[in-house]
């Protein structure tokens, strides 16, 4: 079994950033390597600014290279608690953002070839209860008032073997605007992407310090000193001390993958026949996909602890065992990976984009980083550079987690909430 992402370990790399040497001045410095990073820094690039991309390890190294490959619509605090938190309008502005932002991936994936397997599968939001059915019947009703949105299909317990192979759930709910895509290639795509628009990506250039003179903002990396006229953090559940009043912003939740070797296509066709990218009603939910090459891809929040090697092989053995239990059928297949990586959640589970101190920030993804962060760094860029932007989020108050000054001590307690709060919600839905 190996302990690195499936996709990384299926991707060309885009090129040996190591010693590339670092600008001495930019028009905007970007500390970050990954979807947001490299999105803005194209963005940036065409609109004729120079850029340096600023990574402590190499391109795709965090999140954009440990999660699903999902680019699914829907907000991560759902459409219903939206219109209560901010009113009906914004609610769904909220919503129509994320949907605009799988447009976004989908536009760059065309418009620069990137070969990434992006598909239109659709989304399969799962039920474990009766009462998660009625919750999404509510959320198809609402979801039709907008408007100009392809109808949801909510799923019964007779009609919900149609999109999976399994006896573990109680129904859902399918939008076929959701997607996926081999999430590794599409980072790669874009560095390529990047650097042939005039963008510097710097890899190996840990970003230790940051100050200002006069105007200009003072980077200095461990390869050298950027003077420039902007900064973009764009490190989301990796977020350091470096930038603190964002780290205290950021919950850094650690979510573990496993994937197995390939099932053919037979096996395949049966877990999910039509290929939508998955995830159950469960705060400690469980998300799964088919890769390109038909392994299932399953991962969760097995464990509320920061990812290591010995922490994702104990996640996996977790995961291993809740997959057999959703699809017995898997019980005998090989796990040929595992990982691990930070999900970066804030308190509101809100994208935050915004300034402070005249540092730019786009955070808080919540899981649905592959298409919020690959927009809200291009529309990020074009803010800087003067054009007309699309960033809702950034009207949004951005709360500190209360007592959150280091390490994330307060894992283990959010994860004992969670397990209690899914618990009650099964017994109280009519599931034991």
């Amino acid at each position: 079994m190996k302990l690195i992402s499936y996709w990384q370990d299926t991707t060309a790399p885009p090129g040996d950033f190591r010693k590339i040497p670092v600008p001495e001045n930019v028009d905007v410095a970007i500390v970050g390597a990954g979807l947001t990073g490299l999105s803005a820094a194209l963005e940036l690039a065409r609109g004729g600014a120079t850029v340096a991309v600023l990574e402590a390890h190499h391109v795709g190294w965090g999140a954009s290279n440990r999660n699903a490959g999902m680019a699914t619509t829907g907000l991560a605090i759902g459409f219903g608690q939206a219109v209560k938190r901010y009113g009906r309008d914004r609610a769904v502005e909220y919503y129509l953002e994320y949907d605009k932002a799988i447009s976004t991936v989908e536009s760059l994936v065309h418009e620069h070839s990137i070969d990434c397997d992006f598909t239109r599968s659709g989304k399969l939001s799962l039920a474990l209860t009766p009462r998660d059915v009625a919750a999404m019947r509510t959320t198809q009703r609402a979801i039709a008032s907008i408007g100009a949105l392809p109808d949801l299909m909510v799923l019964g317990p007779d009609e919900v073997g149609k999109e999976i192979g399994s006896h573990y759930y109680h129904g859902g709910m399918v939008d076929p605007l959701g997607a996926g895509l081999h999430v590794g290639k599409f980072v790669s795509g874009l560095a390529v992407a990047a650097v042939a628009a005039g963008a510097t990506i710097c890899e190996d250039s840990p970003v230790v310090s940051l100050s200002r003179e006069g105007a200009r903002h003072v980077v200095q990396t461990t390869r050298g000193v950027v003077s420039a006229k902007e900064v973009l953090i764009a490190t989301s559940g990796y977020t350091s001390a470096l930038t603190p009043w964002l780290q205290r912003r950021v919950i850094p939740v650690g979510s573990f993958v496993i994937c197995t070797e390939p099932l053919g296509d037979a096996l395949a066709a049966d877990v999910l026949p039509h290929r939508r990218m998955a995830s159950d009603a469960k705060m400690l939910t469980y998300y799964f996909r088919l890769t390109p090459d038909n392994r299932l891809l399953f991962g969760g929040r097995a464990r509320f602890a920061l990812s290591s090697p010995d922490s994702d092989q104990r996640s996996a053995q977790i995961l291993r065992s809740a997959m057999v239990e959703i699809f017995p059928q898997l019980g005998d297949r090989r796990i040929d990976y595992t990982w691990g990586g930070l999900v970066d959640i804030s308190m509101d589970q809100m994208v935050h984009v915004g300034e402070h101190s005249g540092v730019h920030y786009s955070l808080g993804y919540s899981g649905h980083g592959v298409q919020m962060a690959t927009h809200s760094g291009q529309q990020i860029a074009r803010k800087l550079l003067g054009l007309r932007a699309d960033l809702p989020f950034s009207g949004i108050a951005f709360r500190p987690v209360p007592g959150h000054v280091g390490p994330p001590w307060f894992l283990p307690f959010i994860g004992a909430g969670a397990h209690v709060v899914d618990r009650w919600n099964l017994l109280r839905g009519g599931k034991s």
